[in-house]
């Protein structure tokens, strides 16, 4: 069926790639969510999407219709989350370069989040050591368990017990007053 449709797409048949549209639709939106995460940002990406698929048709050759269109799907959000992340780092550069004098209200919202970090950061030297660099890899680095298992030599379930123990630990030792 799919090589039919392909077939008439590259013989110029626009009702044929709407027919493929139609038919593929969830499948390269569930794609492209699973990697932004935004209903919004995945709606346009499915399309531009689309458009990658139509134009690269020429190149396909017969090698899995579906697996073709979903590493398509796949690579178009994985560079649209790195440019999301760049753009954002770039923003941030420039805020931070810039010589206009941030507000008062974003002055003290800055020193109170630099006071957090600061208060976070001691609490966690409590941590006994076994808990704190897991803790700190985990929430703070923002890696992944299997990452941390590989950084420590030791087994994913490991780092999930680690982090549960931690967790209890610090609802023992710390109320959330706290920090705040």
């Amino acid at each position: 069926m799919d090589d039919v449709l392909i077939e008439k797409i590259k013989n110029g048949n626009d009702h044929a790639f709407r027919l493929l549209v139609e038919k593929y639709r969830n499948l390269i939106f569930h794609t492209v969510y699973g990697v932004l995460r935004n209903e919004k940002d995945a709606e346009d990406a499915t399309q531009e999407v689309f458009l990658k698929i139509y134009t690269s048709l020429p190149k396909y050759e017969n090698q899995g219709f579906k697996t073709w269109m979903t590493r398509i799907a796949v690579n178009h959000a994985i560079d649209i989350k790195r440019k999301k992340v760049r753009r954002k780092e770039d923003q941030q550069v420039e805020y931070e370069e810039s010589y206009h004098t941030p507000s008062t209200e974003n002055v003290e919202f800055l020193v109170i989040q630099k006071e957090r970090r600061h208060l976070l950061r001691e609490r966690l030297k409590e941590l006994p050591a076994n808990y704190r660099e897991v803790v700190e890899d985990f929430y703070i680095q923002e890696k992944s368990y299997q990452e941390i298992a590989e950084k420590t030599n030791v087994k994913t379930k490991t780092i999930e017990v680690r982090l549960y123990r931690a967790r209890q630990w610090m609802k023992k030792h710390w109320k959330e007053d706290d920090f705040s």
